[in-house]
């Protein structure tokens, strides 16, 4: 017996879903291959001597950015109205905060072991480069929210996919709720038991 129903089709696959795990890993195929290169030619004793640096780093950079981003945050907080001392209007976050992510970052990258890692994580430690980056960052994050904002954007298409049935069928309508009057506890208005397993 047929319905009139089309069968469900299967999803095609993202082109991210497809093309992440083959980048990620060549990139590790890459970084293993320059590490032997590097071995090779330097000895396996300078190879172990870069690795153990770039974790120290990495860690001190990450450590560094953290005690950072949390003296801007008290700094933040304290400038807050209400708080004794604050002039009442709303705080900008100070210039020291931008790029705090991309600090982080970079420290992490400087921890995986790899050269090619090191070499970004180090571009990311360059104030210049940071300042750029979290400039597109920001650009890139408010032209996103515009769209997801604007009508027949991301929060619409979201609303209209909570719409379709697992069958395929679309159920158009509107939720009506009627509420008892608040000076009337209705029967479920009364204290609850705890939820136990």
């Amino acid at each position: 017996m047929t319905t009139g129903t089309p069968p469900p089709t299967a999803r095609r696959r993202s082109r991210a879903r497809t093309f992440v795990p083959l980048a990620v890993a060549a990139w590790a195929v890459l970084e293993i291959w320059l590490l032997i290169l590097v071995a090779d030619t330097a000895g396996g004793l300078t190879v172990l001597i870069l690795l153990a640096a770039g974790i120290v780093l990495g860690a001190a950079v990450i450590k560094r950015a953290g005690r950072r981003a949390f003296r801007n945050l008290t700094e933040t907080l304290q400038r807050m109205p209400g708080q004794p001392g604050a002039d009442g209007s709303t705080p900008a976050a100070p210039e020291s905060s931008r790029g705090n992510g991309f600090l982080m970052l970079g420290g992490l990258l400087i921890m995986i072991p790899g050269l090619i890692s090191d070499v970004a994580g180090l571009l990311l430690l360059v104030p210049p480069v940071r300042k750029a980056l979290s400039g597109y960052a920001e650009r890139s994050l408010d032209r996103r929210m515009r769209a997801a904002a604007a009508p027949g954007g991301f929060s619409d298409a979201f609303q209209q996919a909570r719409m379709h049935r697992p069958d395929g069928k679309v159920v158009q309508g509107e939720v009506i709720r009627d509420e008892p009057p608040r000076g009337n506890p209705g029967p479920n208005d009364g204290p609850r038991p705890p939820l136990t397993p």
